[in-house]
This record gives structure tokens, C-alpha cells and sequence, in this order.
């Protein structure tokens, strides 16, 4: 059966910790705060789902309102499963972000199976002096079960606007079907792909880039780039054979960028 099922998630800082002021979630969705230090600025929250993946027709919708000063990490807790589907199923999530908010996401990779068109749309809009870390992961499919690309249609579009301006538009369309994923201009042989944004106003960019690409040459059996954005920030793009490394990777980076600009303390840079 169709699932047509919601998130909403608002935050507050109080003091100098960030609470969850208001939350609510329909079934199969859950949200639980793993927040391990009480006294930490930070709140952790991690979406839980207890289905087993996404199915045809579902369709998800996702809320999420960082109030003033407040720092969130949001988890998630295993993969996304994208089953056979004869329709499709969909996603949207929007994030509103007040100034001097900031919000780390960086989901666990999507596993497209045999047959699954799936859509999802991000919108995400950013005030004065936010800091933004949202990534993804997209894998072929199940290799194991012979599955590489035999999924029907991926389209994400990740919308990000600052103070009201479009400033960044990401959109990745997989269709196997009526596209070559290995020929040149594609994925030239490589089964998985993610995505790393990094937003924020007092960053150093360039010094930051460099640490990244040092960080990323290390990994094996990977192609990447690291360019700066229209705004101050960058993205980082990667290419492999494995979910499980890209997604490490990300974390990685992540811990980079936050080692350099500690935004969960302060949001202005070293």
C-alpha cells in the first residue's frame, strides 16, 4: 500500500544549546534525538523509518525550520531502498534556515532497485550567516543481484537560495534506459556518484579546496572535483565503484570542513 507520510522538525537555541521546539511525523516516519552530550550547543536527530524502503506511489514530504542561532545535525538510519515500482513514489523536503542557523545533512546512500523511478525535490533557503553541509550518495543499484542501472528514472533537484536569490541549482537525472551512464560525458565506467554542498559567508574557499582535494587523493579507485560556488562556499563532486567508501568519504570531509570552520561554536571561520 501507497504511503503518503510527513515530516515536520523546528528548532530553537535557547541559551546557547540548541532544543527541538516542535516536531510531528506520520508512520513509517520517527524522529529521535541522539544527542550524546546534553550540555553540547548541537542537537543530533535522526529520521527513522520502519519501512523497509520506498514503494510505488509513495510520496514524502519533509519539514524542516532551524530557528535563530541554532545548530542541527540531522542523521539518518540506513540506506534507502527505492523498490520495483510501476508509477513512481516521490520526496520533497524543504529547509528554512534563520540567521546564524546551520545545518549538517548528510544522508546514507539510495539504492535504486530493478524498475524504481523515484523524484526528489530539496528546496532549502538560507538567511544572513548560515552555514549549510548537504550531501548525497547515488549507487547503480544492487551489484550483487545483477542489478547495475536496470532502474527506470532518478531525478533529484536540490534548490538552494540565499536571502530569497537562487544562488545554487543541482540536478542529477539518471535514466538508463535512454541514456548511456558509461559513455564519455557520464559516468565513463564508474557505478556511484556524491554530492558534497558547503555553504558559508566567512569561509576561506580556495585554502579549503586544497585541503579537500589532499584529503580525497588518498582514496582509492575514485574521480573527483572541487570547484567554489556563485556564493562563498564550494562543492565537491565523486565518482567510485562503492556506496559504502563515498559515503565515508563525505563524512571525512565533513570533519574537514568543520575542523576548519568550527560553525557549531561560531559561524565565522578560521
Amino acid at each position: 500500500m501507497a504511503l503518503k507520510a510527513s515530516v515536520h522538525i523546528e528548532t530553537a537555541r535557547q541559551d546557547e544549546r540548541t532544543v527541538l521546539k516542535k516536531t510531528f511525523s506520520s508512520p513509517p516516519f520517527k524522529i529521535a534525538d541522539v544527542t550524546e552530550e546534553r550540555q553540547s550547543r548541537e542537537l543530533h536527530l535522526m529520521l527513522m523509518s520502519s519501512s523497509p524502503g520506498v514503494l510505488d506511489g509513495d510520496h514524502y514530504e519533509v519539514d524542516i525550520h532551524l530557528g535563530e542561532g541554532s545548530k542541527l545535525w540531522l542523521h539518518t538510519q540506513s540506506y534507502q531502498r527505492l523498490f520495483q515500482m510501476k508509477f513512481g513514489a516521490k520526496q520533497s523536503t524543504e529547509v528554512r534556515m534563520a540567521e546564524g542557523s546551520s545545518l549538517v545533512y548528510l544522508p546514507h546512500p539510495v539504492v535504486p532497485h530493478k524498475d524504481a523511478i523515484f523524484k526528489s525535490k530539496n528546496k532549502i533557503s538560507l538567511a544572513n550567516d548560515c552555514t549549510l553541509i548537504w550531501g548525497e550518495v547515488v549507487s547503480c543499484g544492487r551489484k550483487m543481484n545483477d542489478e547495475v542501472f536496470l532502474f527506470q528514472s532518478y531525478h533529484s533537484t536540490t534548490e538552494i537560495f540565499k536571502c530569497g536569490r537562487l544562488v545554487v541549482k543541482e540536478n542529477l537525472l539518471l535514466q538508463p534506459a535512454g541514456i548511456n551512464l558509461f559513455a564519455l560525458g557520464q559516468l565513463e565506467g564508474y557505478t556511484h556518484q556524491a554530492t558534497l554542498i558547503f555553504i558559508n559567508q566567512f569561509a576561506a574557499v580556495e585554502p579549503l579546496i586544497s585541503q579537500l582535494v589532499e584529503q580525497a587523493s588518498v582514496e582509492e579507485g575514485l574521480s573527483f572535483g572541487v570547484t567554489a560556488l556563485p556564493v562563498n562556499g564550494l562543492m565537491v563532486r565523486l565518482l567510485g565503484y562503492k556506496a559504502e567508501q563515498l559515503f565515508a568519504l563525505l563524512q571525512k570531509l565533513s570533519a574537514l570542513i568543520h575542523s576548519r570552520c568550527p560553525f557549531i561554536q561560531i559561524n565565522r571561520c578560521l
